[in-house]
């Protein structure tokens, strides 16, 4: 498996440029957490002509978007979409502490139509996590343990003959929801493993022939164990690229662990979410709205070119046997355009492309045994590709 210690998004997010003048180099980065204070600023209107990306920001990139320093105010619904999804983080924090990157990108995620593979060890919040996020949505979520046993009827749903009409009648499995949580998913074969990619594809299930339709929005959540290998299920490569992105979810830090520990001793329960004050702040209708504000963020054609540059950059690096496909390409180019958006512009710049490249790719590309023997990581190589490639100005 590879070796995915680096946590995502990173620390700093850049200020954006003005939209006026995309072509100039963005403004000193600034610290801070994600969203902003008082939720997402407006966005800024769309430039007359394709906007180009600007040089290269400091090598830090950002882990939230930050408010630009000067944006022109506009109307329409995008900061109060940008405002409702700022809470949804909130509520999420109520039950879940320092895990704040994770959050952003199951969002970006739900803005994409993606699905996201969780990696991390037993006991950081996965699962209290998607049910947290699917209370703040008012959306359905149900849970899946993967086990050697599970059969693919047990996911999809599968014929069940009633005596009492003597015909057959689709029952439905747990796949039809909005969130699914397919926890150690890395347990089953492989046979049940593909029972999911029609319904992560297609977005339905066929059952004796028949396509069923499922829930919009629809999105697995995996999660697997990186520390335990005994009785697993590597998931093919195949299978990999069908999630937008791969998130790490590591350990806390001190301050975080203690506040966990301040949360249970004064009573806090996972199991009820309604006492510990999570409550619904966005709806499925705001995501559908900020899904079709997405699809309208821009993105030039030299902005284009170097996403398409740092893809094809991994087919040719030494360490990897396995690098981008255009689907991985395509996943760069919705996540940053969702970051974009997030971070309340109307364009994608290369700062967003370097931003989303770990999460999005690192479950994409494939180390050779020798750079493994040597200690290199998938991160350390998309660190090095982000390098060596221009950025455009």
């Amino acid at each position: 498996m590879s070796d995915d210690s680096q946590q995502w998004p990173p620390t700093a997010p850049p200020s954006p440029a003005p939209a006026r003048a995309p072509h100039r180099a963005a403004a000193p980065a600034q610290p801070g957490a994600w969203p902003p204070a008082g939720g997402y600023p407006p966005a800024a209107p769309p430039p007359p002509a394709a906007p180009v990306g600007h040089p290269p920001a400091p090598a830090a990139p950002l882990a939230a978007p930050a408010a630009p320093a000067a944006r022109p105010q506009t109307s329409g619904p995008s900061q109060e979409l940008r405002a409702a999804l700022a809470a949804v983080r909130t509520e999420v924090s109520k039950a879940v502490v320092g895990q704040d990157a994770a959050i952003s990108g199951l969002i970006i995620a739900l803005l994409c139509r993606g699905h996201v593979l969780l990696e991390g060890v037993p006991g950081v919040a996965k699962t209290l996590l998607v049910r947290t996020l699917s209370a703040a949505l008012e959306l359905q979520t149900k849970r899946v343990q993967f086990t050697p046993d599970l059969m693919p009827g047990d996911v999809t749903g599968s014929l069940v003959y009633d005596a009492r009409t003597a015909e057959f009648s689709f029952r439905e499995g747990p796949v039809f929801t909005n969130l699914l949580l397919a926890d150690e998913i890395n347990r089953t074969p492989p046979k049940t493993q593909a029972s999911l990619l029609e319904a992560m594809e297609e977005r339905q299930v066929s059952v004796d022939g028949t396509p069923r339709p499922l829930p919009d929005p629809f999105l697995v959540i995996a999660t697997q164990n990186p520390v335990e290998y005994e009785g697993t299920y590597t998931l093919p490569e195949a299978q990999l690229d069908r999630f937008l992105l791969k998130l790490v979810l590591g350990l806390p830090e001190r301050h975080e662990e203690i506040e966990v520990l301040r949360r249970h001793s004064a009573g806090f329960d996972p199991r009820d979410l309604q006492a510990a004050g999570v409550r619904p702040v966005a709806s499925p209708s705001m995501l559908a709205a900020a899904r079709t504000e997405v699809a309208r963020v821009q993105m030039s054609p030299e902005v284009l070119g170097y996403t398409v540059d740092v893809c094809r950059a991994t087919r040719r690096s030494p360490s990897l046997s396995l690098g981008v496909s255009p689907r991985g390409a395509t996943a760069l180019l919705g996540t940053s355009r969702a970051w974009a958006w997030l971070s309340g512009r109307a364009f994608v710049t290369p700062d967003d492309v370097k931003a989303l490249a770990h999460p999005t790719l690192r479950h994409r590309v494939q180390l050779r045994a020798e750079a493994e023997l040597e200690g290199v990581s998938t991160e350390s190589v998309i660190d090095t590709v982000l390098a060596s490639v221009p950025v455009p100005r």
